[in-house]
């Protein structure tokens, strides 16, 4: 699985970029997105972006908040968390995830259920 990074603790309103690390990919409609899990919950989507459109979906628990992006020459997914809030408190994993026949990225993840650690960001107040 790919190798997630950059979590922390923050207060509210604040601001985190998480990193994933990810294999070059292997076929055109490749998409990556960025999951989480709170406490005692089941694990949400919170963003995707296609490799080769650069189009993007967002939870809408996010949208205008969380921006998500990719560096091609490094194969590495980024996820820029602004005005961070108590409820964004989660671990959060990256996986690939299905493409629509055009391209654009859905919600759904790709990888089996297989997860790797994630990584921890916590909003303190």
């Amino acid at each position: 699985p790919p190798i997630e990074s950059g979590g922390g603790l923050v207060q509210a309103g604040g601001s985190l970029r998480l990193s994933c690390e990810a294999s070059a990919p292997t076929y055109s409609n490749y998409a990556m997105g960025w999951f989480r899990q709170a406490p005692g919950k089941e694990r949400e989507f919170v963003a995707s972006i296609s490799w080769r459109l650069g189009s993007t979906y967002y939870a809408d628990s996010v949208k205008g908040r969380f921006s998500i992006s990719v560096d091609l020459v490094k194969n590495t997914m980024y996820l820029q968390m602004n005005s961070l809030k108590n409820e964004d408190t989660a671990v959060y994993y990256c996986a690939t995830v299905y493409a629509y026949y055009s391209g654009s990225p859905t919600s759904s993840p790709k990888n089996g259920d297989h997860w790797g650690q994630g990584t921890q960001v916590i909003v303190s107040s």
